[in-house]
């Protein structure tokens, strides 16, 4: 897996501890495909400062999966269940 999909996988678990700032860089730069220039010209601050946030943000996913591991957690179990009955499966799976 590239680092692109890794760090908006981890935007998936962790998007929401973030600020809504925060989300809205990460989104326009991930979601939206938008450079660095295009996102500091529509929001009015600085190239640099999108840059360190960026760079901030991702810090920050990876930290939050370094401690709390969620990702990494759902990896092994869905290897756990895939084994496990059909009806059994889907309702551990609607936990996750």
């Amino acid at each position: 897996m590239d680092d692109r999909s890794y760090i908006i996988i981890l935007y998936d678990f962790y998007g929401e501890l973030l600020t809504d700032k925060q989300r809205e860089y990460f989104e326009s730069y991930y979601f939206n495909n938008l450079s660095l220039s295009e996102i500091s010209c529509n929001l009015g601050i600085s190239r640099n400062a999108i840059h360190k946030s960026i760079k901030l943000i991702e810090n920050k996913l990876y930290f939050y999966e370094d401690k709390l591991k969620l990702y990494n957690k759902s990896i092994v179990l869905k290897d756990l269940t895939k084994n496990l009955d059909e009806d059994i499966r889907k309702k551990i799976e609607e936990l996750y």
